[in-house]
């Protein structure tokens, strides 16, 4: 096992702190860090090919979008830190691209924020906290 921490960002307070207490054990242990932003996105649908290749332009700018303005100001706030730090923009369910990025890149920890979903949503939806926990190959720290 590498000693990588994978921790996911969403450019919430929550996901900052996540970071932030990720950070103190990377420098603890000195590990590095992978910083996850995943853009909730099933590949399952039906269009017609104008469609798709719309969809496809809209994927693009989206990933574009969240290297910009979530995934970069958080490495640019870590560059003091003596940190080796990697970014990665991922479609797909949550959950499961932050387990399948966990087994690729061999981390041993996953940090994520506690977000502030209602109960409602949860009980329909579920949370993606709870399926991340259930599902992890490693330890989850869930920073509140």
């Amino acid at each position: 096992m590498s000693n990588k921490l994978l921790v996911a960002v969403d450019g919430s307070e929550g996901g900052k702190r996540a970071v932030a207490a990720a950070v103190e054990q990377a420098k603890e242990t000195d590990a590095g860090l992978i910083l996850v932003y995943v853009i909730d996105w099933s590949p399952y649908s039906f269009n017609t090919p104008q469609e798709l290749e719309e969809r496809h332009q809209r994927r693009e700018s989206e990933i574009k979008r969240a290297q910009e303005s979530i995934l970069q100001p958080a490495v640019d706030g870590l560059a003091d830190s003596g940190l080796e730090i990697e970014s990665i923009v991922r479609h797909g369910k949550i959950a499961q691209t932050l387990v399948t990025l966990a087994k690729k890149y061999d981390v041993s920890q996953i940090y994520m924020g506690r977000l502030g979903e209602s109960k409602l949503h949860s009980m329909i939806f579920g949370s993606v906290t709870a399926a991340l926990v259930q599902s992890s190959p490693v330890p989850v720290t869930v920073v509140p």
